[in-house]
């Protein structure tokens, strides 16, 4: 492609997102560069300090389950304190909590410790995804969603290479380096960020004040999507849990498996940005559809894989799918989202992959062991086939994105914001936002939009 076409493909893909997004997108990107615990905390506790594998296993678990807690409660102080707030009140606590634990050395406080920072780190998660939603209009979200993938990715990448290197030096400099870099992501949204949640009149206050937790749980068609996630996560969780277990059972060395997951993050950064310019105003249902496939088939082809070569040819197929996958499904989280209970919908759809974090080792660890890693794969396919089928059924009759939103929500929204500030609707019909996410309306009543009771 001549330097000119990819000169403007890329101000194609950065153009037109409101400034606030970009410093939210810098906020990421530094988190990510300085993430240290969670890829070298198994290396720390059975080589630097000496524990077990089955204790290292027990405190990741742990780190797991705090994630799991804190999903659901951020989401709901995501909606009653705002997003800003949260932001802070999560990072600060991850800088503080990561920076003790390098100084932890009785088995039970690094256990305990662990447990919160995953509780601090993953309460930033619903505040991040809600106030994107806030400040970009409903037609760039996919874009600003994969940007924002793509960041996390491009950091995670960076920092693997510098936290190996950092680790050879000192384990507690990596702590310390990440609780820094975590606090200049607090820093940087306490100065350049401001509050995104949309403005209310007290109608409005009210009925968000009845939208809570069993609103999202009676909400047929955003549940069946929560379960639908957590499915695709346990599939994509087996890059980092069966497949280096899988290649080691066959005689495969770490540097094989590290060559191999490498084509990953590779493929995601250089096809991030232009598959999503290929995916980006496309049907979310064939979407889904065809990356809940290339999922399951990817790793389902797993079992027949004999060299390294063929090993990266398969992380290239689930690769694809987790490019498509991430952007449109955070997307669609989004339009089935009610405005003022963004960080609620948020921390449900959050906890789906927290869940999967914690149930994928343990199905893996017992298949292989039961039954070997060819039944794994095979059941990957077979999960990521109910996937395609379970997103073929829940997007069936879901509306496009109104053409006209962006002009209606300009008028109403605060500033940053792409659509209006209040719900179409009163609490008494359980209405959503102006982007056209609530399945409401003339386009069909939908159990996506459960009334709020």
């Amino acid at each position: 492609m001549p330097l000119a076409s990819l000169r403007r493909a890329a101000q194609e893909t950065v153009s037109g997102l409101p400034r606030d997004f970009w410093w939210l997108w810098t906020s990421t990107l530094v988190n990510r560069l300085g993430a240290f615990v969670a890829t070298f905390m198994a290396l720390y506790l059975t080589i630097d300090r000496g524990y077990s594998a089955s204790y290292a296993g027990l405190v990741a678990s742990l780190h797991g389950l705090g994630g799991v807690l804190s999903s659901l409660g951020a989401g709901v102080m995501t909606d009653r304190l705002g997003r800003r707030p949260t932001l802070l009140v999560a990072q600060s606590a991850t800088a503080a909590s990561v920076a003790l634990l390098g100084f932890m050395h009785h088995p039970v406080a690094i256990a305990a410790v662990a447990f919160l920072v995953g509780m601090a780190s993953n309460a930033s998660r619903p505040a991040v995804q809600a106030m994107m939603a806030d400040i970009v209009a409903p037609e760039d979200r996919v874009r600003a969603f994969s940007l924002n993938y793509w960041a996390i990715n491009l950091g995670f990448a960076i920092s693997s290479v510098a936290a190996g290197f950092i680790a050879e030096f000192s384990y507690l400099a990596g702590f310390l380096l990440e609780a820094g870099m975590t606090a200049v992501c607090a820093v940087v949204v306490f100065l350049k960020l401001p509050e995104s949640r949309p403005q209310r009149t007290p109608a409005e206050k009210k009925a968000a004040d009845e939208i809570g937790l069993g609103t999202v749980l009676r909400d047929g068609r955003f549940m069946g999507v929560v379960g639908l996630s957590f499915l695709i996560s346990v599939i994509f969780q087996q890059g980092s849990i069966g497949l280096p277990v899988a290649m080691g059972a066959a005689g495969f060395t770490p540097a094989d498996y590290g060559t191999a997951i490498a084509v990953n993050g590779v493929l995601i950064v250089v096809l991030q940005i232009p598959v999503t310019r290929f995916i980006e105003h496309r049907d979310p249902k064939r979407l889904l559809v065809v990356s809940a496939i290339l999922a399951g088939y990817g790793f389902g082809l797993t079992a027949f894989a004999g060299s390294v070569g063929v090993f990266a040819l398969t992380v290239c197929v689930w690769t694809l799918a987790e490019i498509v996958n991430a952007p449109t499904q955070t997307g669609l989280v989004v339009r089935l989202s009610p405005v003022h209970g963004r960080g609620r919908y948020q921390g449900m759809y959050t906890l789906s992959w927290a869940v999967a974090a914690l149930v994928a080792p343990l199905m893996s660890g017992f298949v292989i062991d039961r039954y070997g890693a060819q039944w794994l794969w095979g059941l990957c396919a077979v999960v990521g086939t109910v996937a395609a089928v379970g997103y073929a059924a829940l997007m069936r009759g879901l509306p496009p994105i109104s053409e006209t939103v962006t002009a209606t929500a300009s008028t109403a929204a605060p500033t940053g914001t792409a659509e209006s500030a209040g719900t179409a609707g009163t609490a008494g019909t359980g209405a959503v936002g102006a982007e056209g996410g609530g399945l409401s309306g003339a386009a069909g009543r939908s159990d996506a939009t459960s009334p709020v009771v």
